[in-house]
């Protein structure tokens, strides 16, 4: 998970909003997890992510993008391909991917 809210971001960029529920197997998933992590912070328009889950067990990730190129470039990313295979097959019980267009963007931050 993520400790960051991202911000200053200049739009337009967009949004990919995934929102899982995680099975209980856990087998590699955390090790997975990480290089992906890695893998899309080398994707050219990337800008950064949040992350949170819930103690019900659902987890909602935001990444950041400054255009649809790069979205596609992580889509098509082998690595990241096998990893959704993988996460279909073993770890998630049910998930939603949304993408979207930032036209407008705001917020605060405590002195």
């Amino acid at each position: 998970m993520s400790d960051h809210l991202v911000s200053g971001l200049e739009p337009p960029y967009y949004t990919v909003v995934f929102t899982s529920v995680r099975t209980e197997d856990d087998h590699a998933y955390a090790r997975t997890a990480r290089r992906m992590e890695e893998l899309v912070r080398e994707v050219p328009g990337f800008l950064g992510y949040e992350s949170a889950r819930t103690p019900g067990g659902i987890g909602i990730t935001v990444g950041y993008f400054r255009d649809e190129e790069a979205i596609a470039a992580w889509r098509a990313s082998a690595e990241h391909q096998d990893a959704m295979r993988r996460g279909r097959a073993d770890w998630y019980e049910r998930y939603s991917v949304h993408v979207g267009r930032v036209e407008r963007s705001h917020g605060f931050e405590r002195g």
